[in-house]
């Protein structure tokens, strides 16, 4: 998931951070609410850090923290102790502080005096705002090439500066205060037994405007917009009920963290794209949104819709090669800040091979789940211009795979999912030089060819559903054929630019397992490998084998467990029938999960569980993560191996859910334009609500490859 012109793992995290977030803004803090320069830390607004300092002291100390608490995804309270005014021990002055974020900050702080006597209280909130590119600050660069101007304009302190032709600023007011350039100051006496407080707001400015929807001191922050579309969305979603108390928390936390992930384009309001993951990448990225919303479907289809539309919007339409842009490509990133442009789709990097065809087999899977068909109308021709893209500009050499090679030194230089500079690498640890074809990016491919024909099928066009099931089968064969080591009992994770297998052991061929793309005849080697000690640690499957001569399980790609891609590997080895090893790496996230809080994070150290009682942390994870919050959402999909098929009016439910599980509920599911209710247990399994169009089946949904047979 890196970003655009970095080649490097996620940014620096800092212990005991406490972050929240509400679309594109969040904040990183300290354990008391101040935010210490120097580090990562900040108020970020559309890619760009508009507070870096904000440390609050009473009497000329700064708290002690008492605890932290993030009861949505959008706020926190702080709860510290301040010094009394004489510095005795033991101090009963308190202080509460609300934080909320959003269009900017507004901090309500409360000082609560527990004494029977009053207390003169000098309080003090310094204030800095460095403007800094979030691309900066997450490789830790100190920002150069613009001047930072302070001043006071009436009751606020204005802090800009432009770089790039475009000015960043923040406005901060709080009542009562006395602003200076270097912050905001009161002096003020607390009663015996009372209190004092005031909201500080933070206004964030692009180019001298605010937002339009900003804090203010007049309405409470729980009527904005962003937070009536929290709870919107909590009151929307299905509600899950599972006798298993950890995989209730999981489920739960992992709908929030969905919720929270969510960002929305002001041209469309009403429409919802997932962002792949606080804090580094609260941004919409082509891949990694694309198979967020799709493992999400149980949750909310429409964020898969608002997903496919967003991206549809800013499908490439020339070539470029700074930008990587090509006709019909699907983006990676779209950024907003100083170094990147203004609004949605103002500045966008495509350096990736595979969020367009997952952009048509997205589209494909969503006809399933009875998308509106003037929504799957609208789409279809960036569908077919995605596999445009695929034929003209993914295939360079005309052999039928998709390869990518950068035409630029900035850009990244993998463009799979393990898009780090090592993440693609020979059984003996060399690296494989592009151009590169990977194997799962064939797998998508061959999905999107599929969902193509069914698409095809569903708009009653027979000859276009026959020439998109026969590109489909001939990749099949040429895939099986050029990808396949019959001396290894495996697939190679890519050909190289010599079209030589890249023989390394590797996750990738999971998802070419989900996809269908597997001979028959070879699955029970995939899988066999996939189980292995090397690969399956007890708690996920490996990035890459343990006995691989890149394998380092404190690696980004090359030997931890990212719980995305187990899910997707458990979804494959589930649809080819390998029911118990696919139950098996299921609950191994169930329990990882447990031990992270019931928020299964980004991805964590590669250690063999019965090394470590519990999973390892990866020092720089992104957590909430849409991949990973998504991903035991799929677990529980694949657990009821529910698929619902509206191109053939069935929807198949055949639980395998283990026996601790106990019950299985989940309410208000959105199916079509109806509300459903799925209960299972152990292998029983029924639907209430079912749209009467459709018939339920007791038996597994087949393999897609067979989609094309039926």
């Amino acid at each position: 998931m890196n970003a655009w012109n970095a080649d490097t793992e996620a940014g620096p995290s800092e212990a005991g951070a406490v972050t929240v977030v509400e679309g594109s803004s969040f904040c990183i803090s300290s354990h008391n609410g101040d935010i210490i320069p120097g580090g990562s830390q900040g108020v970020f607004y559309q890619d760009t850090r508009v507070i870096s300092r904000w440390m609050l002291r009473v009497n000329g100390s700064l708290r002690e923290p008492l605890g932290a608490q993030t009861p949505r995804a959008f706020q926190a309270t702080f709860v510290g102790r301040a010094r009394w005014p004489d510095g005795r021990f033991d101090s009963p002055l308190v202080v509460r502080h609300q934080r909320h974020i959003g269009p900017g900050l507004r901090d309500d702080i409360t000082l609560i005096n527990y004494s029977s006597e009053p207390a003169d209280c000098d309080i003090e909130l310094s204030v800095e705002a460095d403007m800094a590119d979030l691309f900066d600050v997450k490789g830790g660069r100190a920002p150069t090439g613009a001047v930072t101007r302070r001043s006071v304009q009436g009751a606020e302190l204005h802090i800009e500066a432009e770089r790039n032709g475009q000015r960043r600023g923040v406005a901060i007011r709080a009542a009562g205060a006395l602003v200076r350039e270097d912050g905001l100051a009161f002096r003020v006496e607390i009663p015996a037994r009372g209190q004092w407080s005031t909201a500080v707001i933070a206004v964030p400015l692009i180019n001298g405007a605010g937002p339009e929807e900003p804090f203010s001191e007049a309405s409470p922050p729980h009527h904005r917009m962003g937070v009536k579309r929290h709870l919107a969305w909590e009151e929307h979603v299905p509600r899950v009920t599972v006798m298993d108390r950890n995989v209730q928390n999981v489920l739960d936390r992992s709908q929030k963290d969905l919720g929270s992930l969510r960002i929305f384009d002001d041209a469309h309001p009403d429409r919802a794209a997932v962002a792949a993951g606080a804090p580094w990448f609260m941004a919409l990225f082509g891949r990694d949104s694309l198979l967020s919303a799709y493992m999400s479907l149980l949750v909310d289809p429409n964020l898969a819709a608002g997903t496919l539309q967003t991206l549809a919007g800013i499908q490439g339409t020339k070539v470029d090669p700074d930008s990587e842009e090509e006709p019909g490509r699907i983006p990676h990133e779209v950024r907003f800040g100083i170094n990147a442009g203004l609004a949605l789709g103002g500045t966008a990097y495509y350096g990736t091979a595979d969020a367009t065809p997952l952009f048509v087999a997205v589209l494909g899977e969503l006809s399933r789940w009875g998308l509106g068909e003037d929504i799957i109308d609208s789409l279809l021709p960036h569908a077919d211009r995605a596999l445009e893209w695929i034929e003209h500009y993914g295939d360079r050499d005309g052999d039928g795979f998709v390869e990518y090679l950068r035409p630029n030194p900035h850009g990244l230089l993998n463009q799979g999912w393990k898009d780090s500079w090592d993440g693609i690498n020979f059984a003996d640890g060399r690296m494989a030089e592009p151009p590169i074809a990977l194997c799962e990016v064939q797998g998508y491919v061959y999905a999107a060819y599929v969902a193509r024909s069914l698409l095809a099928r569903w708009t009653g066009d027979d000859s276009l559903e026959r020439h998109w099931a026969g590109r489909a089968a001939r990749l099949k064969a040429s895939f099986n054929e050029r990808f396949w080591m019959p001396d290894k009992g495996y697939y190679a994770i890519a050909l190289d630019k010599d079209k030589q297998q890249v023989d390394s052991c590797a996750s990738n061929m999971g998802h070419c397992l989900w996809v269908g793309l597997v001979d028959e005849d070879k699955a029970p080697m995939v899988a066999e490998h996939l189980m292995s000690p090397e690969m399956f640690t007890g708690w996920g499957i490996r990035t890459l084998a343990s006995d691989m001569g890149a394998y380092n399980p404190v690696s980004y790609h090359n030997g931890s467990v990212w719980p995305h891609d187990s899910a997707l590997v458990a979804t494959g080895l589930m649809r080819y029938g390998f029911v118990d090893e696919a139950s098996r790496i299921a609950s191994g996230l169930f329990a990882a999960a447990a031990h992270f809080g019931g928020q299964l994070p980004e991805l964590f150290c590669g250690f063999d569980r019965s090394d470590f009682p519990e999973p390892v942390p990866y020092p720089t994870a992104c957590s909430p993560q849409a991949w990973a919050a998504a991903a035991p959402v799929q677990l529980a999909r694949i657990l009821l191996r529910f698929d619902p098929d509206f191109t053939r009016n069935e929807v198949h439910l055949a639980p395998i859910l283990p026996d601790r599980m106990g019950d299985f509920r989940a309410d208000n599911v959105l199916l079509g334009r109806s509300r459903i209710t799925i209960h299972g247990r152990g292998r029983e399994g029924s639907v209430e609500g079912l749209p009467p169009a459709l018939k339920l089946r007791s038996d597994p949904r087949l393999p897609l490859y067979k989609d094309l047979a039926n």
